[in-house]
């Protein structure tokens, strides 16, 4: 990938829930037969409330991550760049560009741990809007400390993710 583009934090906007819908259709008839499970919109846009970047995060579920390697190609239609950010893990896209997100896509292994956790925090985060509040300043902090350094910004989340995770299992 590139150079990182500048982070910004962004007031929560009411048409974040309906642009992950429009995608959540087009990802359906391009990959459908690969989903197993669910196409969730996941991450900050997925919180009403939460301060985010503007970059609809959505997680699709697949039975493997090795029979689910077509869909790489078949995303190209949709303008989807695929990067190997964790391929133990997941098929990581964004959208149109590295340089310019409008969408992050996590196809990932349906009911993994990371399936899982995702789903934990993003449900946490919408039961709880003082947790969600508390977050949108950690990352408003941290988007100020991190300007143009996504991994590290990303990295510095993560204690408080991984909180807010063992919280939702208690």
């Amino acid at each position: 990938m590139t150079a990182d583009a500048e982070i910004h934090i962004v007031p929560y906007d009411a048409s974040w829930p309906e642009r992950f819908e429009e995608e959540r259709k087009a990802l359906t008839l391009a990959i459908g037969d690969y989903v197993t499970g669910t196409i969730e919109h996941v991450g900050s846009t997925a919180v009403p409330g939460l301060a985010a970047k503007p970059v609809i995060d959505i997680m699709a579920g697949v039975e493997s991550l090795d029979r689910s390697r077509p869909v790489i190609s078949m995303l190209e239609a949709l303008e989807y760049c695929y990067f190997p950010y964790r391929p133990d893990d997941e098929h990581w896209f964004c959208k149109p560009s590295p340089e310019f997100r409008t969408h992050h896509l996590h196809v990932v292994p349906f009911g993994s741990r990371l399936w899982i956790e995702r789903m934990a925090f993003r449900d946490y985060l919408r039961r709880h809007p003082d947790v969600a509040a508390d977050y949108s300043n950690l990352k408003r902090q941290l988007a100020e400390q991190y300007r143009f350094d996504r991994e590290a910004y990303t990295d510095a989340k993560e204690p408080f993710i991984r909180r807010i995770v063992a919280l939702a299992f208690r």
